[in-house]
């Protein structure tokens, strides 16, 4: 090859080249402006599962609002009674064969003495507030302390005996002493509150409680309370030393009748309890074998109160006249609705209609009006009927105010209809609605407590008469005179030889079988000591009760501001077993309704309605209800 042919090789090589990179050139241009981009790995799809919701059930009921000791008549509720139940601890509870001690909170509680009668407490180590505080003796001091002195509590009687509570190794043992024996000493120191949390807050016990729960010591916790939404979230208390609840929350969600079938009937209820009228019971049994009814007594007796403190009703005969125009059926319709409180029809001034043994003692002329008794009366009281109107020797209408506690039906109802059949007699009558606590807060037996809000008196009350564990000292709390600091009628020398508030408790779970109450009869053991315990560190050798006459102390009356003396003594004889109830009944029974003070009606009951979805929720032990096994409950749908 020549040299020519060699260049001429060489630069078509050149060209060639140029002519590939030309190319490559082109396409890598077509390929940033034309070409789709070519995909790149895509990531692995994944499906997010939900977080499962907590395990829930909930429960129907008529209000939530307001108020939640249950030591008072102003906060006596169903839902109050729950939510003790489910969060404070009781020495006691109800169960089988009447009150049984409570092992997740007590280690025995036995009497260790019978002069003076004393009677030994022992705390388990472990129980503790859900702050971390122990349960302690200064949560059995505040409770004794309270129920002493308070006006409005239910059946204070027995606590009125203690002389002395004294702390004992670090507060978890606990010396009661008594004044007098007191058979039925196992009815005190249930649903132990917070002393540490509430001895200090503003407005004292009538404010305790008020509107939650600063702290709790059973196996639920309260997450929120919101009435604006009727609805309270409890959930598992975490720092619970027990058994811990099988469920994760509890609601319990306020609701009209209508909406708490529907919600049933949905399963957005597993239950309810609520105060059903005839219409409701209907309603709920066409929700089929579903739904399992059951009627639920509660501790309480609906009642009307002619107040012997208020200005017209102090004088006797026109409070008889009064009481002979009052229509006890009609009331009991307004109050029962046709349900089934109005089967539990309370004639009788003692014990409830739901105990074995009940007997009627109404006299046949209280069982219906007597307008003419009653007109015979107010002649002899000084009135005169004129157009229609009866007025006093002044040209003053005759006047009365008839008082409910707001919000809490049927006695608003109830208290509307007595005022119906007044007025058509011919007396100007008015309802007055204040909130509970104003009216059972104050002692309406003290000349110094300030009339209702708005300066208005009180003539009569639809009231709950609310019972207690002990049948004695509910009897003894509901007579009890108002007492003052060296009053010659207390011959016991202190300040507490009386009872307050009320009720009267035949039936009741709670006395002791035994005339003394010095056996332990199956309350948790022996005392494993002396009382005293002198081996182990006297935290508090004070008397943790104030029993000083010279200290001030005023003991309040009972919530209707009657005060028989002869009652307030046979009360006391009960309580210290000195007397049996049943030997005592008649002669109470006739002094109460010649007395015209009470006129009770019906025992108030619930509707339980447990759905399918749910398992372990029962009536319950006594007058405790379906919450005191709430540790137990199962959700199964």
């Amino acid at each position: 090859m020549n040299d020519w042919e060699v260049g001429a090789a060489m630069a078509s090589g050149r060209a060639s080249t140029l002519l590939a990179l030309g190319c490559v050139t082109a396409l890598l241009a077509t390929a940033c402006t034309d070409a789709p981009p070519v995909p790149g790995p895509q990531p692995t799809s994944v499906v997010e599962t939900p977080e499962p919701g907590p395990d829930q059930i909930v429960v129907g009921v008529d209000a939530i609002g307001g108020g939640y000791n249950p030591h008072t008549v102003a906060d006596l509720s169903p839902v109050t009674r729950a939510l003790a139940r489910m969060l404070l601890p009781s020495v006691f509870v109800p169960g089988d064969d009447g009150l049984e001690l409570d092992e997740t909170v007590m280690r025995s509680a036995s009497v260790m003495s019978t002069d003076p009668f004393t009677v030994s407490y022992v705390i388990r180590p472990d129980a503790s507030w859900s702050d971390g505080a122990p349960i302690a003796a200064e949560d059995f001091i505040y409770l004794a302390e309270a129920m002493r002195r308070q006006p409005g509590t239910i059946a204070p009687a027995g606590y009125r005996l203690i002389s002395d509570v004294a702390s004992r190794d670090g507060g978890k043992r606990v010396k009661v002493t008594f004044k007098d024996r007191y058979p039925g000493w196992r009815g005190l120191f249930d649903n132990l509150v917070p002393a540490h949390l509430l001895k200090d807050v503003p407005g004292g016990w009538q404010g305790a409680l008020s509107t939650s729960f600063p702290a709790y010591g059973g196996p639920f916790a309260i997450r929120s309370i919101d009435t604006a939404r009727g609805e309270i979230l409890l959930e598992r208390n975490e720092r619970y030393w027990e058994k811990p609840a099988a469920v994760d929350q509890v609601v319990l969600r306020r609701s009209d009748k209508q909406g708490i079938i529907a919600a049933l009937r949905d399963g957005n209820n597993q239950f309810a309890l609520t105060r059903a009228t005839g219409h409701d019971r209907g309603a709920l049994r066409q929700l089929g074998n579903d739904v399992s009814l059951y009627t639920v007594p509660r501790p309480a007796v609906a009642e009307v109160v002619l107040r012997p403190t208020s200005d017209v009703l102090s004088d006797d005969t026109t409070r008889a006249a009064i009481a002979a125009l009052i229509d006890r059926k009609r009331l009991i319709a307004a109050g029962a609705e046709g349900g089934p409180s109005g089967r539990l029809r309370a004639n009788a001034q003692l014990g409830v209609p739901s105990a074995s043994g009940y007997q009627p003692t109404i006299p046949a002329a209280e069982r219906a009006p007597r307008p003419k008794r009653a007109e015979m009366l107010l002649r002899q009281a000084g009135y005169q009927r004129s157009a229609g109107v009866w007025r006093d020797a002044s040209g003053d209408e005759l006047q009365l105010v008839v008082a409910a506690p707001g919000d809490q039906e049927p006695y608003p109802a109830m208290a509307r209809e007595l005022v119906r059949q007044l007025t058509g007699r011919g007396i100007e009558a008015t309802v007055a609605t204040p909130k509970p606590r104003e009216l059972f807060g104050a002692d309406p037996a003290d000349p110094d407590a300030e009339a209702l809000a708005g300066g208005v008196g009180i003539d009569i009350v639809l009231a709950p008469r609310a019972l207690g564990a002990d049948p004695a000292s509910t009897f003894a709390s509901r007579f009890a005179c108002r007492k003052r600091p060296g009053d010659s009628s207390d011959d016991s020398g202190s300040d507490s030889a009386a009872d307050a508030s009320g009720a009267g408790g035949a039936g009741s779970p709670g006395q002791g079988s035994d005339g003394t109450g010095g056996s332990d009869n199956g309350t948790g053991g022996s005392d494993n000591g002396d009382g005293d315990n002198t081996g182990n560190t006297d935290d508090s050798d004070d008397n943790g009760v104030d029993d000083s006459t010279s200290g001030g102390v005023v003991q309040p009356g009972n919530i209707t501001g009657f005060c028989d003396e002869r009652l307030d003594r046979i009360g006391q004889d009960v309580l210290t077993g000195e007397r049996r109830l049943d030997d005592v009944r008649s002669e109470v029974e006739s002094t109460l309704w010649r007395a015209d003070v009470t006129i009770p009606l019906f025992q108030l009951t619930d509707t339980l309605a447990v759905g399918g979805e749910v398992t372990g929720v029962t009536p319950g032990h006594g007058f405790a209800g379906p919450f005191g096994d709430a540790v137990n409950w199962i959700r199964t749908g």
